[in-house]
C-alpha cells in the first residue's frame, strides 16, 4: 500500500516534470523560474546557515560563496537557451536529476533494506542502487531520442550525474542535521523546501557537464 506522503512526493515529482517541460519551451517562464527558485534557495540556505554558523566572517563568506555559486548555476541555464544544444544538454541531465530523487525515494520507500549512512537515516542501499538505476534509464532514453546517442560515455555521464546527486543530498541532509531542522522549508507538498529537491541538481548538474565535456568529443 502506497502512503499518502509517498503518492504527494511522486504527484509533486510529476508536476515538476511538466514544470521541467514549459521552462524548456519558454525562455520567459525559464528565465522567471530560475530567478524565483534562486532567491528562494538563497533564503532557505541563510535560515540554516544562521543556525549553524556563528562566526560573522565565516558566516559572510559562506554565503556570499553559496549566493555566486547559485546565481553563476541560473546563468548559464538562462545563457544556454540561445544555444539548442547546451539546452538540451542542461535539461536532460536536469531530468536525470529528478529521476535521481524520484528513483531513491520509491525504491527505499518500497524495497527498504539496510541503510546508508547516520547522515540521512532515511537513506538506504536499494535507494541509491534505485537512484542510479532510473538515471541510467532516463539519461540514456533521452540521449538516445533527442540525439541519436548511446553509447557507454553516456552510461558513465549518468552514473556519475546520479552519485552527485546523491553526494549533494547527503551534504545538505547533514547541514539540516546540523541545524536540527527536518527540511528547509514546507513549499512543495512531500518533498519539503526548495533546497530539499535542488540540492542534489546543485552537484549533478555541474559534475554531469564536466563528465560529458571530458568524455563526449
Amino acid at each position: 500500500m502506497i502512503s499518502s506522503n509517498l503518492k504527494k512526493r511522486i504527484l509533486t515529482s510529476l508536476a515538476l516534470f511538466l514544470l521541467v517541460f514549459f521552462i524548456f519551451i519558454s525562455n520567459i517562464l525559464l528565465a522567471y523560474s530560475l530567478l524565483v527558485l534562486g532567491v528562494l534557495s538563497v533564503l532557505e540556505f541563510l535560515e540554516i546557515s544562521k543556525r549553524i554558523i556563528k562566526k560573522k566572517i565565516s558566516f559572510t563568506l559562506i554565503n556570499i560563496f553559496f549566493v555566486s555559486y547559485v546565481f553563476t548555476f541560473v546563468a548559464i541555464f538562462l545563457f544556454s537557451s540561445n544555444n539548442i544544444l547546451l539546452k538540451y544538454l542542461l535539461f536532460i541531465l536536469l531530468l536525470g536529476c529528478i529521476a535521481s530523487d524520484l528513483g531513491g525515494y520509491i525504491f527505499g520507500k518500497i524495497l527498504k533494506g539496510p541503510k546508508l549512512t547516520k547522515i540521512s537515516p532515511n537513506k538506504t542501499y536499494t535507494g541509491a542502487l534505485g537512484s542510479i538505476i532510473l538515471t541510467l534509464i532516463t539519461i540514456s532514453f533521452l540521449f538516445f531520442y533527442f540525439m541519436n546517442l548511446f553509447n557507454l560515455k553516456i552510461l558513465i555521464v549518468a552514473l556519475i550525474t546520479s552519485i552527485s546527486c546523491q553526494l549533494g543530498d547527503l551534504f545538505f541532509s547533514f547541514l539540516k542535521r546540523k541545524a536540527k531542522l527536518k527540511d528547509t522549508g514546507n513549499f512543495l507538498p512531500g518533498h519539503g523546501g526548495i533546497l530539499d529537491r535542488l540540492d542534489g541538481i546543485f552537484f549533478g548538474i555541474p559534475m554531469g557537464l564536466i563528465t560529458l565535456s571530458l568524455l563526449i568529443k
